[in-house]
Order: C-alpha cells, then structure tokens, then sequence
C-alpha cells in the first residue's frame, strides 16, 4: 500500500477549500438519510462538498474518480446532572429562547454530541487525522488542513436555510418605540383588577402606551376574545402600540402595534411602563400570551385532544413502512401528505423499486434533483433502516413504558427542494396541506412527461353539462381534475338545537357553556356537490344572447384512488379566514357509480359550436374579425382588438377589497365576466404572479410577442430541458407574451393540443423520448374503473386556520389504523374519521 502522504499528494489538485457560497452537505447524505450519528459516520467529498453514507460513498469514488472525504462522525455524550446539587455551583442557566447557534440559544448538537474528524482516502480507505498532517510536507499540510478547516467551520445547507426560515419568524422592533410619545395625563395603572373602560371586561385586557387607556382585545371566531375595544381606540385616536396586562414580567410582555398589524417588541418596555406607574420588575404573569392563547383556543374546540388520540396509552410502532419524519419547524403538512402518497403503489413502484436505477443515473448533483429526493424520501419512510426508538438523553425516569419518537428521517433536502421559489412552501410557516399536495402533484407532473406518471393514479375526467333553459339544447366539457371538494352544509346540522343553546348560552357570558360540535351528514355534502347549479349569464349559442342555464357535474372517468376534501376553510364576510368546527360521518367506503357521466342522451340536442361575439367596446376599431382563426397574414388564436368590455361592477368591487386595478381587470377578463366568484378565485390563484399587476394584455395584440419578434432563448431552453419541442416551447412563450412562469403554466394546462405538434428543430416529442413509441390517444391519460372505493387513509387539521395548528395523518395498514405524528408513530385505537380534512380512498375490485 502507498504511503498516505504520498497518496495525499497525488490527489491535492481534486481537495478544494470552501469559498463563500459553497454549498457544504455536512449533516445529511445526498443519496439517503445518514448523518454523522449515522453508524459509520459522514463522508464529505472534499470537492463538491457533497455529503454521503457508509452505503454510498464508494458508489460515488467508482462514478467521479474522487478519492478524498472529510469523514465526520459524532457519539450523543452521556448526559451531565446539571443540578449540582451539595456542589456549591448554581445549576445551568436554562436557555429563555429557542434559537439557532446565536447568542443566549443554545446549540443541541455542541451540547449533547461529540465530533471526530479525519480524511480518509478510497478506495483504500486510508486514514489521516490533524496529527498525521504535522509530519506531512507542508503543501499537503496547508492545504489539507485549510480544507478540513473550512468544511468544519462552514455552514451546513440544513443549517443555513434554519436560520433563513427562523428569521423570518422573529419579533421586530416597533418603528413607533423609540420615540413613542406618552401622554402626561396623571394616569396611573394598579397591579391588577384591570377592566376595559367601555364594557367592563375584565380579561384580555391591553393597556395603550400612549395615554394609558385599558381596553379589551379582539373577538376570535369562537365568539371568545374580546369586544375590539382597543383597536377601536386606535382607529380613533392613532396611538398605535399596546400592551397586554398580565403578560408582563421582568423579561418582557406581549407587545402589539396595530399601526404595524403585528406583534413586535418594544426595547424600550420598562421605561413606557414606569410612566404609567407599573414596576416591570415586580410584575408577575396572570394571563396567557398570545402564543399559549392560540393554543388554548385550539385546545378548547377539542380537536387537539380526539385527533392526536390524546389520553390514550397508544403502542408505538417500529418496522419497515411505519417510519416518523421529524417536523422541521411547521412541516407537519409535508409530512403528512408524503406518508400517505407513498402508500399509493404508483409511488412506491416509481419511486422506491427503481431506486438503485435512479441513483445511478443521478446527476453530479443529486441534492438538486427531485426524481433522487423523491426517491430517497420514499426508500426512507418504506425500508425500516430509519424506523428505530429515539435515544432518550434524559433517560431520567426510568420508565418501563417505550417512548412513540422514532429516530425517524429529517426531510430537510427534499423540502428545500420542492419548495424552491414558491412563496409559501419556502418558508417555515404552516401551510395548507391540500395545497401542498396539488403543488407536488403539479412537480410530478412536470418531471414525468417521459416514462411513468404516478400522479395518474388520482387523475380523473369531470364532465360538465351545461343546458340552455330557453333552448334545452345542450353542451359537454371535460376536464381533468385530481380531487373531489366537497362543500359543509352547516344548514344540514342534525343537532341544531345544540347548536343554538351553546351560542345563546355562550352570548351570554356563561363560560361554562359546552363546546358543541356541528354534526353534518356526509350524504347531504355530497347531494350538494350533485345539486345542478343555475347560470345567469351564459351566453347560448342556440338563441344568440345571454340567458339562463343549469351546470351538472359527474365523473367522465374513475380514478385508482379519490382523494376528498372537506371544505372547512372558508372566508367570513369580513374576508378574514376561519374554519368551520364539524363532524361528518365519513364512510368507510364508497360507492359513486350513480355519478358516472352518460355523455348525450337520446335525442338531446347540443348546442351549435359558434363563438360568442368578440368582446369589444362601440367605439373601437376590430382589426380582421373572422371568428377566432384569424386571417393568412395572422397566424394569433385569436383576433387582435383594441380593449375588451369588462364588466365594470365586478371590477370595481374587486378594487373596493384592495386589490390593483389592473389585476383586477385581467381576473374578470380571464374568467370571461362570470361574476365576482370565478373573478376571486382566479385571483387568490394568481397572487404570486410576478406580472400580477402588470397592464392586461389581450392574446395575439401588438403589445404581446408575434410570431416575428424574438424569444428568449434562456426561456425556450429552459422549457425545453423539461422535455418538451422547441416548437412547443415557442407557442407556449409566444402565447404568454414571453413570461416564462406564465409560459410552464401554459404548457402544462394545453397538454393535449402539443401532444399533436410535429417535432422540429432537435426537439424531442414525447414518443420518441420514450423509445418511439407510438404517441399516445388524443386527451389526458387516465385510469378508469367501477366507482367502489374504501378509505384506506385521512389528514387532519387541528387549529382555527391552515396558517396555525397542527397536522397528523392516519393510515390503515394490514388492518390496522396508524397515526403518524411526526416521529411518532402507533397503532390508532380510535381515529377520528369524523374530524378530518383530507381523506384518501382506493378503489375495490369487483
């Protein structure tokens, strides 16, 4: 064998020194979840910086050629008793706040782990540690140990996007603090027996710093709260920062500002207190802030309880296929969603049975890649290497009883990845996991145009008949669709006088009124979903105008698996978003066969496919109007004209919430002057466009791309790249005014119109990328079958919006309910099937 030093030298040139913006994977392996904790530790390419496993490092070395890895590895010290009890020392001080290796937090790993480093060298693994590199030359010794030094001292990806996501999370100093005036009124504060100077309420209680007036807070959904007495105060007197009485200790206390509608912190608290007479210092806590108010709101409607099966001796489960995800700061969402879909065969068989494959034709950098972190995610939840007790560092009870934690997997790579530029996904806030499940469907839709889809196991066709009430002609549209959303009928509720008595009794002030739940029939959610709905204003081909019409809605098609989703999450009339506290009697199975579309009847006429006239305004010019083909000099989809007539009162009501004209103009245009609902949605839909407020540009005018002007050529091989033509990459751009995000959204809902599209100039059509293979039939690949189904899995939501709360799932695994909890996970011994938000059913075999 070589001499080490020797073999350092022939490998100098491949170690590189971190440099700032280098991407240093020192905690999690790119390929699967080992981490220095991991048995056999990490190995940290000493190039690209990419981290792996004991399992697959040689993998890499035989693929790259690379031969030296930083090798990290860290043993969980025995735990110290900090009481020092009969010692003389005072125990340790306990750290007032989670933080992330930042003055007065506390660091878990320096705390409770100890590190070993070396370099070691494949393929023969030789070892070199910082005391070898003393008897080295000293151009191995230098840049060897810069090396070394530089990937142990940078941050690691996980931990740089921690504190990026915390970040965001922390309270900011109020721009009024500093300088807030105070009134010189004569007002004092006593310690306690605080009342609201309007209504006598005698808690949630805020104190104006500027001339000390005590007023309740807010009212929350519930009715509870207060009655907005301070923030009436505000809207009259402008004083803008307050604080909540009882919150106050010689750390501090809850600070609002309603200038700056949030909570924020006010440096100079003391000295704003002692003003009014009260001694921060002597203060004592007497009332919940708002972070324990939340939760006790929560608490009180009683989901936190019955969802997590609360009270309950619950039997930990260990083993391959029942392996817990660490929350990774509000990811329960993600967590929830992944434990379900890869129960799906499709994804398990995509993604799980093809991993060696997809691993070797991973890129050089396979953090970057989602078709390798789907696959890793998935090998991780399914294989059991990961589903194992957590260590228990405190081990101080000495409880016979094991714990439910897991070790569990971190997801951090594959959150970082498919949240990537999204605006909320990004982020470390709680987020809707419906929304999140459409948009990691739409990412597998984007990375499966070749080979196959596993998202097609919940695709399904939805046929639309519309009727003509004055023709009785009719008219069939299709579309593709990936969930049912079914509508609360709160009118429905079989227990109203419940209801009624609880709200009398809660108006009332009795607090000892029970908290009543809304008990909701699922047959009558689901003969509301079937209900024909009336058109005012469709315009009929048959008679030439607007009139009335009936809309049903039936399945063209039957997916492998239904996913259902209650629609608690509703908007009050003030805008303001709240849920909707029911219990449905959701079915352990399913039979939809009634609702399969029958396409024509007998006899029934359609109504005649001519457009609607263009729409335009009297006085302006139409430039070659010859229906919606244009002319031979015109190749545009659609005639260019001047402005479109937009109906002003949906426009103007749109404006009066706040939104921007122009956005507001495209969202009624877009939606074709369907009134205020459709033009709402597509806006809530819309928001994050980067041309959200950009001037509305109508299809083929001169202010959006012709066919002569030029395309981005970044933005066309970018398209391309995802395995579309060029051709198809051109339409898409011109069709979208050359707006890249806006050209992927366009492509993906015109899928069926560019299967058609001949291949030109080195574009690849999907046929030939799968072999050259025949193109598949015109319209949407979907699975179809009988319309029996039963539940095999269900999401639920704890908290009073999708922006707060809590998320858990449940899945019947060989007859067996499991509740995933994050890393816990245990047998259920009575899901709550009544209380969830998201339930997922696969169809039965006839």
């Amino acid at each position: 064998m070589a001499d080490v030093g020797e073999v350092l030298m022939s490998v100098l040139s491949t170690i590189r020194v971190p440099k700032p913006g280098d991407r240093v994977h020192k905690d999690e392996c790119a390929l699967s979840f080992s981490s220095p904790e991991s048995e056999g530790g990490l190995y940290v390419c000493m190039n690209s910086f990419l981290g792996f496993g004991r399992q697959y490092v040689e993998r890499h070395h035989a693929r790259t050629g690379q031969r030296a890895y930083f090798h990290i590895t860290r043993t969980r010290k025995a735990k110290e008793d900090d009481s020092n009890s009969g010692s003389g020392h005072p125990p340790k001080k306990k750290p007032t706040r989670l933080a992330i290796g930042i003055e007065g937090g506390f660091d878990v790993e320096q705390e409770l782990y100890e590190e070993d480093y070396k370099v070691v060298i494949l393929p023969d693994r030789q070892e070199v540690t910082s005391d070898d590199l003393a008897t080295m030359p000293d151009v191995v010794r230098e840049r060897v140990s810069l090396s070394m030094a530089g990937i142990m001292s940078a941050d690691s990806v996980s931990h740089a996007l921690q504190v990026q996501q915390w970040d965001g999370e922390l309270r900011q100093e109020s721009r009024h603090a500093p300088e807030l005036k105070q009134l010189d009124n004569g007002v004092k504060i006593p310690p306690s027996g605080w009342r609201c100077e309007v209504c006598d309420l005698q808690e949630n209680i805020w104190m104006n710093l500027t001339d000390g007036k005590m007023m309740c807070g807010r009212r929350y959904f519930d009715g509870s709260g207060g009655n907005n007495h301070a923030l009436l105060h505000f809207q009259q007197t402008g004083f803008p920062i307050a604080v909540k009485l009882g919150t106050i200790t010689p750390d501090g206390g809850d600070v609002y500002s309603y200038d700056e509608d949030d909570m924020v912190l006010d440096s100079k608290l003391p000295e704003h207190l002692a003003h009014f007479g009260i001694n921060m210092m002597t203060m004592e806590k007497t009332e919940r802030t708002m972070t324990e108010l939340e939760i006790a709101v929560n608490q009180r409607v009683g989901e936190w309880e019955v969802i997590q099966e609360s009270g309950t001796t619950l039997r930990p489960l260990f083993g391959p296929g029942v392996t817990g995800m660490k929350n990774l700061g509000n990811s329960c969402y993600l967590n929830s969603v992944m434990q379900v879909l890869f129960t799906v065969p499709d994804f398990q068989q995509k993604y799980v049975s093809n991993i060696d494959k997809i691993i070797d034709e991973a890129p050089s950098d396979p953090t970057q890649d989602f078709k390798t972190q789907v696959a890793k995610l998935g090998y991780g939840l399914l294989s059991g290497d990961y589903s194992k007790p957590a260590p228990d560092p405190a081990d101080e009870t000495g409880a016979s009883e094991p714990r439910g934690d897991q070790i569990g997997i971190a997801p951090r790579m594959f959150k970082a990845l498919v949240g990537r530029g999204h605006p909320e996904f990004s982020t470390n806030r709680q987020q809707d996991a419906q929304e999140f499940l459409l948009h990691f469907i739409n990412m597998v839709e984007r990375n499966c145009r070749t080979g196959s889809n596993p998202s097609e196991a919940f695709r399904f066709l939805v046929e639309e008949r519309i009727v003509c009430q004055q023709s009785q002609k009719a008219k069939y549209t299709q579309r593709v669709d990936y969930m049912v959303q079914l509508p609360v009928q709160m009118d429905q509720a079989t227990n109203t006088e419940e209801l009624q008595e609880a709200e009398r009794r809660r108006e009332e002030g009795d607090s000892s009124a029970p908290t009543v739940r809304a008990q909701i029939p699922f047959t009558a959610c689901m003969a509301a979903l079937n209900e024909p709905e009336v058109l005012t204003d469709f315009w009929s081909s048959a008679v030439q105008s607007k009139t009335t019409a009936t809309k049903t809605t039936r399945f063209a098609s039957f997916p492998d698996h239904l996913v259902i989703q209650i629609k608690k999450f509703t908007f009050g009339l003030d805008w303001v978003p709240k849920k909707l506290d029911v219990s449905i009697d959701v079915p352990d199975t399913l039979d939809l066969s009634a609702l399969r579309a029958t396409g024509q009847q007998p006899g029934e006429e359609l109504l005649p496919e001519v457009a609607p006239p263009p729409l335009m305004t009297p006085d302006v010019e139409v430039k070659g109007i010859l229906g919606f083909h244009g002319n031979e000099e015109d190749d545009s989809l659609y005639s260019p004209l001047l402005s479109p007539v937009l109906d002003d009162s949906t426009v103007s009501q749109l404006c009066e919430m706040g939104f921007p004209l122009e956005a507001c103009r495209k969202a009624v245009y877009y939606t074709g002057n369907t009134g205020i609902d459709a033009a709402m949605n597509w806006i809530m839909g819309h928001m994050d466009d980067a041309d959200f407020a950009s001037p509305l540009v109508m299809p083929g005018c001169s202010s959006g791309t012709t066919p002569t002007e030029s395309l981005s050529e970044e933005h066309l091989a970018t398209i391309v790249s995802m395995g579309f033509s060029r051709d198809q990459a051109t339409k898409a751009l011109r069709a979208t005014s050359n707006v890249l995000d806006r050209a992927v959204d366009w492509i993906f809902s015109h899928l069926d119109d560019l299967e058609s599209m001949d291949v030109s100039e080195g574009g690849r059509s999907a046929a030939e990328s799968e072999g050259g293979r025949e193109p598949p039939p015109p319209g949407p690949r979907v699975k179809d079958g009988p319309g029996k189904y039963e539940l095999f899995a269900f999401i639920s939501h704890m908290g009073t919006s999708t922006m707060c709360g809590h998320y858990v799932c449940h899945i019947k695994k060989d007859h067996q309910w499991v509740i995933f909890n994050d890393q816990k996970v245990c047998a259920s011994e009575k899901p709550p099937k009544d209380l969830g938000y998201l339930y997922f059913y696969r169809r039965v075999s006839e």
